[in-house]
């Protein structure tokens, strides 16, 4: 049986406006959602004694309130004050909040890019490629940190070829990959490339591609060969006019959520 969790009753009259998103919250259910999908952008536009007044003033969570305050009178971690929130609202086990707990303590230390790059390869995970795609590139696109290892960029490449490679986008997906092992030169990154070129250029294109490179030639026969132990063991009757016309399918797709 699944569980249940009961709401708060209180819902404020004058919700707590988070500047930085532009969002506004009315209850502590709305609260701990924003904070469990929003790790990333946990900050002091958060943590600081407004939400500890509208908590309190709003909510009516007045012992809910007075931790909070005393926690940044004790110049408390934005982690500790967070997870205090997470466990009084009375709506997560244990295990969630030590998941969350682990989640912070990985944010702890990194860069604003990094947070970023957590932020986009989370959304992957959860199936929402466009939206990952878009993180990306806006990591990509901005003036590169000089502090973060040059490689980081690369996996940021990586990740967004493997985003348009789960829509199909093969050919975006290659442009990505390509960056991604000029920067890093990990095989498995050139892998990907080739793949990725293997599924959307004519035939004679690809193999006038490899023919030009050893290095190429020899990963397009390890890739050969993996795909022919892959059709194996599914027994793929799937024909290639049929794939073609779902990638053509996801193109036009794709394009028409550009044009809105």
């Amino acid at each position: 049986m699944g569980s249940l969790i009961l709401c708060h009753r209180k819902r404020a009259k004058r919700p707590f406006e988070i500047s930085r998103v532009h969002m506004r919250i009315y209850t502590i259910e709305e609260l701990c959602y924003y904070i469990c999908n929003n790790l990333y952008l946990i900050d002091y536009t958060i943590v600081n004694n407004r939400l500890c007044s509208w908590i309190g003033d709003e909510l009516e969570l007045v012992d809910l309130e007075e931790q909070l305050r005393e926690k940044l009178r004790n110049n408390c971690s934005m982690e500790d004050f967070i997870l205090t929130i997470l466990r009084e609202s009375n709506i997560y086990a244990a295990a969630d909040i030590h998941k969350i707990q682990n989640i912070l303590e990985h944010l702890q230390n990194q860069k604003d890019v990094e947070k970023t790059k957590y932020k986009a390869d989370s959304l992957q995970n959860s199936g929402e490629y466009e939206t990952a795609i878009l993180v990306y590139q806006s990591i990509i696109y901005k003036d590169w940190d000089e502090s973060v290892d040059k490689k980081f960029y690369g996996q940021v490449y990586a990740c967004m070829g493997a985003a348009y490679g789960h829509q199909f986008l093969y050919e975006e997906a290659a442009r990505a990959y390509y960056e991604a092992y000029r920067i890093c030169e990990q095989p498995e990154m050139l892998k990907a490339y080739l793949y990725c070129c293997y599924r959307y250029l004519p035939e004679n294109e690809y193999v006038k591609m490899l023919s030009g490179n050893p290095v190429y030639l020899s990963m397009g026969t390890i890739i050969k060969d993996e795909i022919r132990k892959t059709q194996k063991k599914v027994k793929a009757d799937l024909s290639e006019e049929t794939c073609n016309q779902w990638k053509k399918e996801y193109r036009r797709i794709d394009k028409s959520r550009e044009i809105c």
